[in-house]
This record gives C-alpha cells, sequence and structure tokens, in this order.
C-alpha cells in the first residue's frame, strides 16, 4: 500500500453496548484518524459488522489491522483488497433554490447522478445520492454553486466482490 491510499478494513464483533467506543479509542490512543467507520447489524442478530476507512502506509495499515484483531470484542478482522470489493455511501443534501431556474437545474442533476429528491418545499430540496465517494464530491461541487444548507454523509461501507466473505469460524 502505498501512503495516501484509502484502505478499507471489514470487522466482524460482537453486536453489544461498548464495542464502537473501544475500537475508536484504540485509533485514538495509537494517534490514527479514521476517515470514516460505519456499524451495522449483519446476518447474525448477535453481530456487527464495522467497515472502517483510514488512509496508511502497509506497515501503519498492518499494525492497526493486528490491534484490532487483538480486541475481545472483535471476531474477525479482514483488509478489504484494493479493486476487489464493492463499496458505497450515502449522502443527503439539503440545497437552497431560490427560483424555479434553479429548481428545474437541481432536479436534472439529481437526474443524471441517479439521485433522488426525498423532500422538497419553497426554497429547498433535499436530495439523497448513494454511491462511492467520488461520486457524491462531483455532486456536492456541483450544488455548492447553489448553495448547501445542510450535508450529512454516512461514510463508506463495503463488501469484497464475488462469492469471498469474512465469517467467523463456527
Amino acid at each position: 500500500m502505498e501512503a495516501g491510499k484509502t484502505n478499507v478494513i471489514s470487522v466482524l464483533v460482537e453486536n453489544k453496548p461498548g464495542v464502537l467506543h473501544s475500537i475508536a479509542n484504540l485509533f485514538r490512543r495509537r494517534n490514527f484518524n479514521i476517515e470514516s467507520i460505519t456499524v451495522g447489524a449483519t446476518q447474525h442478530k448477535d453481530i456487527a459488522r464495522m467497515t472502517i476507512t483510514v488512509n496508511a502506509d502497509e506497515k501503519t495499515l498492518d499494525q492497526v489491522v493486528k490491534q484490532v484483531e487483538k480486541q475481545i470484542d472483535v471476531l474477525k478482522v479482514e483488509e478489504l483488497e484494493q479493486g476487489n470489493f464493492v463499496m458505497r455511501e450515502l449522502a443527503l443534501i439539503k440545497v437552497e433554490i431560490v427560483d424555479s431556474k434553479k429548481r428545474s437545474d437541481v432536479i436534472n442533476f439529481v437526474n443524471v447522478f441517479r439521485g433522488r429528491i426525498i423532500d422538497i418545499s419553497t426554497d429547498s430540496i433535499t436530495v439523497e445520492i448513494t454511491g462511492g465517494p467520488d461520486k457524491i464530491d462531483a455532486f456536492l461541487n456541483l450544488m455548492k454553486t447553489f448553495g448547501v444548507i445542510e450535508l450529512a454523509r454516512t461514510g463508506i461501507t463495503a463488501l469484497s466482490r464475488g462469492i469471498k466473505s469474512i465469517k467467523i469460524d463456527e
């Protein structure tokens, strides 16, 4: 891995209170920045999946993975192989609309980016965009010309391509 490259770590953990805090605290103690972290249920109610996005060189990444593996509530850790996983992010973007021309322009951009309008009022439109970070960044850059009132991004969630999966030993 090169320095400055985004790396994605998939972690299966026990689905219980405090696990996210302990993992995030591990990164904090090592003075290591998390670019994004998402946590959600898996097909097993007692297991959650964390998708952690970091920017690191190979040595640092290996060290972080080993430290995460040592945590009591961690069941399995895997660095997702560059180019061999799918990832998505969700963004909700509230855009200021001052006239019907701008409203029409924003709606056209939403359609081009295959987004969805989830709320509309006389002075704003709220848009849902799903895709890779580059797609969301490109859409945001277009919306800046209209005026972004509010933004919420989920962070990346990812899975390996094909039949390969991260599983705990049963």
